[in-house]
């Protein structure tokens, strides 16, 4: 009997996302790895549902905006001067930066939306932000959480020394 998705186990994942069209919106091309126990290391509502699921089960959720990347958020769009930018400037690119009226560490990470010869839009929203999305995944691997993994809350990878190995879940909230 394979192991079963509780507290404190390491899940693996393959997984894709498509919207409620069945447009595929994330292919999943990596394995989703996430320690599993309110750590905040996927969405709650699909940690959730894959609580007591085992090696080979298949879980599929709609979630709403509220349970995946939020709703749309317009105060997080900026247009920018476009002399404030380097001559590199490209669609795609993204920056850290904190929104106007945040506290000092309260960043949010920007991408750039648009650029004209005076300006540049920089958007703070997630790309999927105020979409349903529907998540379809399969447990393919489930272990026991070292000590170090629990202690920091997060997976590790290969050497688990060195937290620049980590793994994130791509679909982190």
């Amino acid at each position: 009997m394979s192991a079963q998705v509780h507290k404190n186990t390491v899940v693996t994942l393959d997984y894709n996302v498509t919207d409620p069209e069945g447009e595929l919106l994330d292919a999943g091309e990596e394995a989703l790895v996430y320690l599993h126990g309110g750590y905040d290391d996927i969405f709650p509502r699909v940690e959730e549902a894959l609580h007591e699921k085992r090696v080979g089960d298949t879980v599929t959720l709609k979630l709403q905006p509220d349970n995946a990347f939020g709703e749309y958020d317009a105060s997080l769009v900026q247009v920018e001067p476009r002399a404030n930018f380097p001559s590199g400037i490209e669609v795609g690119m993204q920056f850290e930066g904190a929104p106007e009226g945040a506290e000092e560490d309260d960043f949010v990470l920007y991408r750039v939306t648009e650029i004209t010869d005076d300006t540049v839009v920089l958007d703070g929203n997630h790309p999927l932000a105020g979409a349903a999305l529907i998540f379809t995944c399969t447990v393919t691997a489930v272990r026991p959480a070292s000590t170090e993994e629990i202690a920091h809350g997060h997976v590790h990878g290969v050497d688990e020394d060195d937290d620049e190995d980590d793994v994130d879940a791509p679909v982190r909230h």
